[in-house]
Formats: C-alpha cells, sequence, structure tokens
C-alpha cells in the first residue's frame, strides 16, 4: 500500500471518529483540505467510502433525534414533522403581527390545530 492509501484510509477513520466534519478529519491528520479534495475527487472509491460515512453520521443523528422524540421533547418532534410530516399533511405558515419592527404575536397555523405564543421575543438584526 503506497503512501497516499495509507493516508485515505487513516482519513476514512479520522472522518468515521469526527461524524464526517472534513476540517476536524483533515486536523487530526495534519493534512489540508485541499489534499482531502484532491483525492475526494479523484478517486471514485474513495469518494464512496467518505459518502458512506456522511449516511453512517446521518443515521447516528437521526438516532438520537428520535431519543429525543421518544423522550417527550416537543422541539424535536415539531422539527421532525416540519421535515418529513409534509406528505402527510402536516403543513406549517407563520404569521407575525406587529408595529415598528416589533413583534407583538406569533402565530403558527397547522393543518389541524392554532399555537399563539404572545411572549415569543424575536430580534431582528
Amino acid at each position: 500500500m503506497d503512501k497516499s492509501e495509507h493516508l485515505k484510509k487513516e482519513l476514512i477513520s479520522a472522518l468515521t471518529k469526527n461524524l464526517g466534519i472534513v476540517s476536524t478529519a483533515c486536523e487530526a491528520l495534519g493534512i489540508s483540505r485541499t489534499t482531502y479534495y484532491k483525492y475526494y475527487n479523484e478517486d471514485s472509491e474513495f469518494r464512496s467510502e467518505v459518502d458512506n460515512v456522511g449516511e453512517s453520521t446521518l443515521d447516528f443523528v437521526e438516532s438520537k433525534l428520535f431519543d429525543l422524540i421518544s423522550n417527550g421533547n416537543v422541539a424535536a418532534t415539531i422539527f421532525y414533522m416540519k421535515t418529513k410530516g409534509k406528505r402527510r399533511g402536516y403543513i406549517e405558515r407563520q404569521e407575525a403581527e406587529g408595529n415598528n419592527n416589533h413583534i407583538t404575536g406569533i402565530r403558527l397555523i397547522l393543518d389541524w390545530e392554532v399555537v399563539e405564543d404572545k411572549s415569543l421575543k424575536v430580534e431582528f438584526v
């Protein structure tokens, strides 16, 4: 195994340990991101392995999201429904009421209920 092949294997390992974060994996190995992207763009086998790391990371993060949902985390449940529930009719529309760039209330309209939060604070930056 030549030096670049060995480095590619180390990169895959570092990416796996760092949830696919390229800059962190490259730092751990003392190489530049340019080297990583050269390998990624020129070596289809390496690219495939990197893409598999990304899929594994996504699976891991989804499992953590499901843990939160199972434990009753409302924000996690809403996030999931916003991203995956649309095809089942979960639709969201937001309306803001206020004057002079000062929001006095937010209304979140779902297809099955209305939720109002007058205490919500919004900052314009």
